[in-house]
């Protein structure tokens, strides 16, 4: 079988040159960045939280309240923490929240709360808790 011919011109005959010693300590530095940064974003999206909520009952009282009750886990007890707490409607509208100050205290606490709704519950939920506690609620 015979060998084809390449087209004159439209590709070049010179062989690649290897990296220049610069080059690749560059290249090496800047995938190192790299992997440094995407290990600390990984940490921080997926590693513990410092505090952690979630719903260990829920009690729908009648079309306008529920009463949840919630579990909270923290890192710090001794600092006061809020959780927002939600409910939700048959449509997966959001139909009642409120804000429950969580006072320093034990590492793992549970607390109830009671929610008006605005259309009759079907659940009541943790939407969220954090050390960042709103002055309206602070004891002090």
């Amino acid at each position: 079988m015979a060998q084809r011919a390449l087209p004159e011109g439209r590709y070049s005959r010179q062989t690649r040159r290897p990296l220049g010693r610069w080059a690749r300590w560059a290249l090496l530095a800047v995938a190192v960045t790299a992997g440094a940064l995407i290990a600390f974003v990984g940490y921080r999206n997926l590693g513990t939280k410092p505090i952690e909520a979630k719903q260990t009952a829920f009690i729908i009282l009648g079309d306008d309240s529920v009463k949840v009750s919630f579990e909270v886990s923290r890192d710090q007890p001794d600092r006061p923490a809020v959780c927002i707490i939600r409910a939700r409607s048959k449509d997966g509208d959001e139909t009642g929240r409120r804000e429950v100050l969580v006072p320093p205290g034990n590492s793992v606490v549970v607390e109830t709360t009671v929610l008006r709704t605005s259309k009759p519950p079907v659940t009541g939920e943790v939407f969220g808790c954090s050390y960042q506690v709103p002055a309206y609620l602070s004891t002090s």
